[in-house]
């Protein structure tokens, strides 16, 4: 099987799952290559997501592995067969990388826990709340690109159907005004009007310290497979390692402690509607 020319997180994934069951088994790639009679190159492809790997595949490496945690197989064997492009790889190209990453993790979690403390989340962003953003960029984005962001983002939204989501959003975020008095209104009467769970993380809380970075937690179809992505002024960086997911679950329930309950959150957005 030739090597892929572009790996996307989700293949990244399985690739290093398989990499995980390895470790976990106390095997070197050569001593897995010679146990099993796979060339090292080939289990090490493998691993980095830059060739397919079939079902029989994952059974078989999971068997030689002693892993027999039944729904995590079936887990990375349903990962494996994936057929066909998601709707976000129409962007490649166009958008960055990040963004179509970002998409195909959207797409495929059981559930999405999202925290935002200068932004709206990008799932319940309005168009005037996303067309502003885009407008600020630095640099300035051509208006092609700039139309393809906007069109990007908001085809995202589609991921909220049938998914479990909550948002968790600092008052800082629903005060700052991307643009004017109007889109604010807007985006703000929109929250009120989402089916979608929004608590707020209110200005006077006490003890809020040392969260600032915007978290979304995805949560897979077994913990092993959670991915929290983590944004930065540098980028976006998808982390999985059992340690990391614990620590964001941590830090996502120590926001949610501080947040307001569902319908004290929607009589602060009430009262910021007003004041627009």
């Amino acid at each position: 099987m030739p090597a892929r020319s572009i790996v996307t997180a989700r293949q990244a994934r399985l690739g290093a799952e398989l990499r995980k069951l390895r470790e976990r088994r106390g095997q070197s790639i050569r001593e897995a290559s010679d146990a099993m009679g796979i060339a090292q190159s080939k289990i090490s492809m493998m691993e980095s997501g830059n060739v397919g790997v079939s079902a029989e595949r994952v059974r078989y490496l999971a068997g030689q592995y002693a892993c027999d945690d039944a729904a995590l197989v079936e887990a990375l064997v349903a990962m494996a067969t994936e057929r066909g492009r998601g709707w976000w790889e129409e962007y490649r190209g166009r958008v960055p990388s990040g963004y179509l990453d970002l998409a195909e993790l959207e797409h495929h979690a059981a559930h999405l826990t999202n925290f935002e403390c200068v932004h709206i989340p990008g799932l319940l962003q309005t168009e005037g709340q996303v067309r502003a953003i885009f407008e600020g960029s630095v640099p300035r984005l051509s208006e092609e690109g700039l139309e393809t962001r906007v069109e990007f983002r908001l085809r995202r939204q589609r991921a909220l159907e049938g998914v479990r989501y909550l948002a968790l959003v600092h008052e800082a975020a629903l005060r700052i005004r991307v643009a004017d008095r109007k889109v604010a209104r807007e985006q703000l009467s929109y929250l009120l009007e989402s089916e979608v769970v929004v608590r707020v993380v209110p200005f006077d809380v006490d003890g809020f310290a040392g969260v600032v970075d915007p978290v979304v937690y995805a949560g897979g179809p077994v913990p092993l497979l959670d991915t929290a992505m983590v944004d930065s002024q540098h980028g976006s960086a998808f982390l999985d390692a059992e340690a990391q997911l614990v620590r964001y679950r941590e830090v996502l329930r120590k926001v949610e402690a501080a947040a307001l309950e569902v319908v004290e959150s929607r009589e602060l957005i009430h009262r910021l509607v007003r004041e627009c």
